[in-house]
């Protein structure tokens, strides 16, 4: 495997000596455990069967024909919805090529009062030396007054302003520099983490799980932890180009199948958890470069090989890969349970563990232990700092009493059945209605004839019987009432699924959706229900991860010094589920409203240009500057203008003469407004008139 674990301290390795004795009692815990953990998800295992067999098209063993049935056409529409939600979802988490996550500052970050530049208009209102006033300053009490003077009052909002005054980068009222070693920290920590996520192709693990997650309503991710990355690089020497490659130490994540998924049966999440189990399927290869990673025993991994395959298949593994291979798996594959979880003190000290003197018999601690067969190949205390279960477990759609989400394809199952029925129904009906069924009198015809139908056939009557021996019979057409009902259907999928069929390229659409109006309602509609899921994923998975990555980089990160702070981590999914193109109208008409230079101080114009480059689909950072670099821009456009006013060029040289055939500097169009910066001339374009020849101020030859 090209992963490798982490590495916990010194002192908690287990002597490979010191834990025989106490293997086949540790092994026998995990496996226990492991059994618990597969019963209490059976049912769960049933519903995800399911799903995928809907999703692949497939009938399941339980489903009943009737003899006269011959159409078994299956309608994939349970795959049209979980590839067209799990592209919706993925579209709206990386538009902008970005992961959602940012790191702020919080509120009122550690070190405001020592760092932070704060003004107000109270600074020279009221005397340092003196907040209460003084004799002769026009604000001494008045006869009757109390000391809730004003003088109080403005101390008392003083004081406020300065504790839950917004700390931002940029220049302050005066000029100044304003930011908080906080907010410092937090731009470099998010840099950092969105570093490590690129640097690790992180999306295509994210890609896995939310697609499993639209299909099974359950997504996992594990991580981070600690990875070698090798980096390729070549110098100059006196020999000639040398290739002197080096190794990184990076943080990384992985997505985890939910089949390989074993959690306490007994939790509703990952926090409440006393375990995770996760079950490998490992080639000999695999278990082998298992021993170059940190603390796994050497000569247990060689007995676990030597003593051959112990991989034990699972009943859903075949339906899971859909061929005969499991006399191969068995053969070929070992099974190795990674379990994170708790163990008693006193069975840890057992198994050579060095727990604290401190803790008691009974008291419990952070292990991680694998297991193959009948060895435990590594078992350590569990490496983090504070200790965790390195696993982030996300839902579809919320099941408040399970752990396990429901996905789409469970939501629309009883739509998709109908829609098989109705749709068989209709072809065996058009089958038959489409041929005539024949009445054949027998008794009419010479005995032994071939019955069998076709053009040109001649059948032989007897002699003196009446009447016609061979009638056809035609059957009425059907087939319309259960396409009708494949519509109602269909519409009802949409409905349980919340992914109108719009969304997924449905042409011809009726109802409502003819109308401008009617489709903005669907779409607005299926932004709701996805506004759910996505922030299923901001609380569940993108924002514990963000924070094991902050902890990651405080434990293992060498300059954590320059980026620790009192930092928050916040995901940004919902805040771009709106429908880009609403979304995108919407801010442009609020720049357009904002463009009052009365409204204009009162709008966070930077942010608003922000959003509208994210409402298109466009990294921000690329585009929007930052208030210093719109500070330095509005200076050159500042320059730029006084030039033109001036009638000089780029350089400050007068203009050329075909600047001067334009006009006079400062000459404005008659009727035309000279504030106006429209390029429009207030509606008065080619108002103006011409000298001519032998008046004044004309240029041209007469």
């Amino acid at each position: 495997m090209s992963e490798n674990f982490l590495q916990p301290p010194d002192d908690t390795q287990v002597a490979v000596n010191d834990i025989d004795d106490q293997l086949p009692g540790l092994v026998g815990l995990i496996h226990k455990k492991f059994e618990d953990a597969e019963n209490g998800r059976y049912a769960y295992e049933q519903r995800w069967i399911k799903a995928y067999k809907n999703f692949r098209g497939i009938y399941d063993s339980t489903t009943q024909y009737r003899d006269s049935e011959r159409s078994k056409v299956f309608i994939k529409i349970t795959k049209t919805k979980v590839l067209a939600a799990y592209g919706q979802i993925i579209d709206i988490l990386f538009a902008n090529k970005k992961f959602p996550l940012v790191v702020e500052s919080t509120p009122v970050p550690e070190g405001i009062a020592e760092f932070a530049h704060l003004e107000t208009p109270l600074d020279d209102i009221i005397p340092q030396e003196d907040p209460y006033g003084f004799p002769g300053d026009g604000r001494d009490l008045q006869p009757g007054a109390m000391a809730a003077s004003p003088s109080m009052d403005y101390l008392g909002g003083t004081k406020d302003r300065y504790e839950n005054a917004p700390i931002r980068p940029g220049p302050a009222l005066m000029g100044e520099p304003q930011i908080s070693p906080a907010q410092r920290s937090a731009l470099r920590m998010e840099k950092v983490i969105h570093d490590q996520l690129l640097d690790t192709s992180a999306v295509n693990e994210f890609r896995s799980s939310i697609f499993e997650a639209a299909l099974l309503g359950t997504g996992i991710i594990k991580g981070p932890f600690n990875f070698y990355k090798r980096i390729h690089k070549w110098e100059t020497t006196p020999e000639g180009r040398m290739y002197v490659p080096y190794e990184k130490t990076v943080p990384r994540i992985e997505n985890v199948s939910a089949w390989d998924f074993y959690p306490d049966p007994s939790a509703t999440s990952v926090d409440d958890c006393e375990y995770v189990i996760q079950r490998h399927r490992m080639n000999k290869q695999q278990l082998r470069n298992l021993i170059n990673s940190p603390y796994f025993f050497k000569d247990k991994i060689e007995d676990v090989i030597a003593k051959g395959s112990n991989y034990n298949d699972k009943y859903f593994e075949d339906t899971i890969r859909e061929d005969e291979t499991e006399a191969y798996y068995k053969e070929s594959r070992f099974e190795v349970f990674e379990y994170w979880g708790v163990l008693d003190a006193e069975f840890a000290n057992q198994a050579g563990l060095n727990v604290p003197d401190s803790m008691g018999p009974m008291d419990q601690v952070q292990v991680n232990v694998w297991v193959s067969g009948t060895e435990v190949i590594r078992c350590v205390l569990n490496p983090f700092t504070p200790a965790r279960i390195p696993y982030q477990v996300f839902p579809y759609e919320i099941n408040p009493y399970q752990m396990w989400g429901v996905g789409v394809a469970e939501n629309m199952e009883d739509a998709q059945l109908l829609m098989n029925g109705h749709v068989r129904m209709a072809i065996d009906n058009l089958a038959l209605a489409g041929n005539l069924v024949f009445d054949v009198d027998e008794a009419s015809l010479v005995p032994g004839q071939n019955m069998d139908i076709f053009p040109g056939k001649i059948f032989r009557r007897q002699s003196g019987v009446t009447g016609t021996a061979v009638n056809g019979l035609k059957f009425p057409n059907t087939a319309p009432e259960n396409i009708q009902m494949y519509q109602i259907s269909r519409q009802l999928a949409d409905e349980e699924t919340g992914l109108p069929s719009i969304m997924h390229g449905q042409t011809g659409v009726t109802g409502t959706g003819r109308t401008a109006s009617g489709l903005s309602m669907l779409l607005g509609g299926a932004s709701l229900s996805l506004k759910t899921v996505i922030k299923n994923i901001d609380d569940s998975l993108l924002k514990p991860l963000g924070e094991s990555y902050f902890q990651w980089n405080m434990q293992f990160n060498e300059d954590a010094p320059d980026i620790e702070g009192d930092l928050e981590i916040k995901p940004r999914g919902v805040a771009a589920v709106m429908q880009k193109e609403v979304r995108s109208q919407r801010l442009t008409t609020l720049l357009q409203t904002v463009s009052n230079p009365m409204l204009a101080p009162f709008i966070k114009i930077p942010n608003l240009m922000r959003e509208l480059a994210i409402a298109q689909d466009i990294d921000p950072d690329s585009l929007v500057n930052d208030v210093n670099e719109a500070q330095i821009f509005a200076e050159m456009l500042k320059g730029l203008a006084q030039n033109a006013q001036q009638g000089t060029g780029p350089e400050g040289q007068p203009p050329s003469d075909q600047q001067a055939g334009m006009g006079q500097s400062g000459d404005v169009p008659a009727g035309a407004n000279p504030n106006d910066a429209s390029g429009v001339g207030g509606g008065q374009i080619g108002t103006g008139s011409v000298p001519a020849a032998g008046e004044d101020n004309f240029t041209g030859n007469a």
